[in-house]
Parts: structure tokens; C-alpha cells; sequence
């Protein structure tokens, strides 16, 4: 049964509630309903304790709706969206095949609030920073083929890890260090963990006898 209601703003509006509900305590009989609900939330005053029965209903709808749905007392969901008492629409007839105040969550509002959460999400989440990082590879003597110790530390692959240029540099007695650039997600890449826990154990220290950051700068 569809319940109408206009002007429920004004005081004509509210006592015209009040006579409606003489000898009733909801508004389709003595149970709560849907009805209540969306004449509720048109109600954007609380009736003044002179209208007992418009007053008694209020109240009643009230805590009916409180623990139904705690801290919204307010306000009620409606196809997906905040329907507080303040701004609700009269109830009519048409829209009453809508309203499903008591009803499940349905996939449009489950898609809709997680697309919303998301996109808090993404918008709270700060980009990661970035580095430039410069490694000296020392070999262990002038015999260390430093192709295949280049090949060793560029075959290291992990997310947030990328190798740059690299050189040949002389040390002294013959041997030759690698000097290579890396660029890092600082959140994915500890440049202390890749060193000891990649760069100089085996299989790699065959090839390599330690390695020393040479330069370490922020993007």
C-alpha cells in the first residue's frame, strides 16, 4: 500500500500526519513498514509533542531505524545512495516499487562502494620513490672473466630493479672492477639486501669478491 504525503515541511503538513494517524501507531497499521520509512524521511522537522500522535510515531520510527541500522538513524539507503531525513523527497505512489530499505545489497551498490574504495585507496596511496645507484663489483684477481661477471650481476631480476650503463674500470695489477648504474623503487629494492643476499653468494661469488655503493641519489 503506497502512502502519500505533501508539505510534510510545514505545519498543515504535519498535523494533516497527526490526524492520519489518530488510533494507529504506523502509518499502513500497528507494524512498521516501508511506508513509515519514506514518510519519515520527508519529515524534515520532528513533530512538536502537540501533535501526540504525529510526535509518538516519530519517535518510534526513529528508534526503529537506530537499530536497524546503528548511527544512521538519520537516514535510510536508497537505490545505492544516502537518503538522509533532511533532503528525502515526499513519498509517492511511483516510486514505491523501488524502495527495498530491508532488502540485500545488490551488485550495483557492491560494484559502486568498491569502486569507491578504490579509488580512496588510490588517491590516499603516494607514488614511490625512486633512486640512482652506482656499484663498484670488485672481481677476485686479474684472471675473473668480467664478461661473465657482468653477466652474473645483470642476470638478477626483481620488481622495482633496473640495470643502466656500465664501464670497465682499472684498479691496478691488471684487474679490473665493474662499475654499473641501477635505478631502484626505494619500497621493492634494499640495495644491502641485493648485495648480500644476491651479489656475493654463490653462484655469483665465483665472480665477484664484494661490491662498495659508490653514489646513491633520489629521483
Amino acid at each position: 500500500m503506497a502512502v502519500t504525503f505533501s508539505d510534510l515541511h510545514t505545519e498543515s503538513g504535519l498535523k494533516a500526519l497527526d490526524d492520519f494517524l489518530s488510533g494507529k501507531s504506523y502509518i499502513s497499521g500497528d507494524n512498521l513498514t516501508k511506508d513509515d520509512v519514506k514518510v519519515y524521511g520527508a519529515v524534515l522537522v520532528k513533530p512538536s509533542d502537540s501533535l501526540t500522535n504525529a510526535s509518538k510515531w516519530y519517535a518510534s520510527v526513529s528508534s526503529a531505524l537506530a537499530s536497524s541500522f546503528p548511527g544512521k538513524a538519520a537516514g535510510v539507503r536508497i537505490g545505492g545512495k544516502g537518503a538522509p531525513a533532511e533532503a528525502a523527497p515526499a513519498a509517492t505512489a511511483e516510486d514505491d516499487d523501488d524502495l527495498d530499505l530491508f532488502g540485500d545489497e545488490t551488485e550495483e551498490e557492491k560494484k559502486a562502494a568498491d569502486e569507491r574504495a578504490a579509488k580512496k585507496e588510490t588517491t590516499k596511496k603516494k607514488e614511490s620513490g625512486k633512486s640512482s645507484v652506482l656499484l663498484d663489483v670488485k672481481p677476485w684477481d686479474d684472471e675473473t672473466d668480467m664478461k661473465k661477471l657482468e653477466e652474473a650481476v645483470r642476470s638478477i631480476e626483481m620488481p622495482g630493479l633496473l640495470w643502466g650503463a656500465s664501464k670497465l674500470v682499472a684498479v691496478g695489477y691488471g684487474i679490473k672492477k665493474l662499475q654499473i648504474m641501477m635505478t631502484i623503487v626505494d619500497d621493492l629494492v634494499s640495495v644491502d639486501t641485493l648485495v648480500e643476499e644476491q651479489l656475493t653468494v654463490p653462484p655469483r661469488d665465483e665472480f665477484i669478491q664484494s661490491c662498495d655503493i659508490v653514489a646513491f641519489n633520489k629521483i
